[in-house]
């Protein structure tokens, strides 16, 4: 896990709001949640959430600074303009041929990775999209990682063939996310907080259930000294690095936690926020 600091860590001033984000109750057993729609009678996620006010910072005046990093926090603010319009990332050929090899150059410049391998992709309404739904999913509204460390090493062997996964993981290897929104992110921003915050006792391993395999992700439980940071009105030519899982045990950013929140200065008449969020493993010969 990353280190976890005696002092909350250096803020700039900037703007912040205050808002509820959902947390995972103390004492709740294992959370199950379904990619598909559960059996009659079964909730489509289960534990008990427990709402808690927290201040959430605008990241845009540290991230001008330069003083955060994907290895250091567990997040980082990219500027790249994709050459994907908007409107045609609801071309799934288009996604996969055009925006997948761009994205896979983008992890590559940006962590110095030797290898990118994208395993899945997922667009998200908050008007049109439902759980419901696999091709256009809501936002997520609970604290989560998307991995844990049991099931972050299960993707490599998942996604390359036997002898590749053996030898890869033998070397450093990450999951990481890319976060792009479709349009001006004025409704249920992403909230993110500080990897340096983070303590093992917040992490809840939770089942994800899919058609075929159960996968795990973590559940997060509040803790005061989590700092939460956001993009205000973050843009299409405006992108989030998300760290998921890390190999290495060094004191580098191993995860972080992530949530959409209700943004309490957002209009009424504020539009849908849409986005596409790739799901990668990168590798490193060392």
């Amino acid at each position: 896990m990353a280190t976890v600091l005696d002092e909350a860590p250096r803020t700039q001033a900037g703007d912040a709001v205050v808002a509820e984000l959902n947390y995972l109750a103390h004492g709740e057993s294992r959370p199950v949640s379904w990619t598909f729609e559960p059996p009659a009678g079964t909730p489509w996620t289960t534990g008990e959430l427990a709402p808690t006010r927290v201040t959430i910072r605008d990241a845009r005046p540290l991230a001008a600074a330069g003083e955060w990093s994907l290895d250091a926090n567990g997040f980082q603010f990219v500027s790249h303009r994709s050459a994907v319009t908007p409107e045609d990332f609801g071309d799934e050929s288009v996604i996969r041929l055009v925006y997948y090899p761009e994205a896979e150059a983008l992890l590559r410049d940006a962590t110095g990775a030797a290898k990118v391998v994208i395993f899945d992709h997922t667009l998200r309404d908050s008007e049109n999209g439902s759980r419901a739904n696999k091709a256009l999913r809501e936002p997520v509204r609970r604290v989560h990682n998307d991995q844990t460390f049991v099931s972050g090493p299960r993707r490599v062997r998942d996604h390359l063939d036997a002898g590749e996964a053996a030898q890869r993981l033998q070397h450093r290897f990450a999951i990481v996310n890319l976060w792009r929104p479709l349009n001006v992110v004025e409704q249920l921003p992403l909230a993110l907080c500080d990897a340096r915050t983070i303590s093992l006792d917040d992490l809840v391993p939770s089942d994800l259930v899919y058609r075929d395999k159960v996968g795990e992700t973590y559940s997060f439980t509040a803790n005061p000294a989590h700092r939460w940071y956001y993009f205000p009105r973050l843009r299409p030519d405006e992108a989030l690095l998300l760290k998921i899982y890390d190999s290495l045990e060094d004191g580098t950013a191993r995860l972080t936690a992530h949530t959409a929140f209700e943004d309490p200065t957002t209009a009424p008449d504020a539009p849908p926020r849409r986005s596409i969020e790739l799901r990668a493993l990168l590798f490193w010969n060392t």
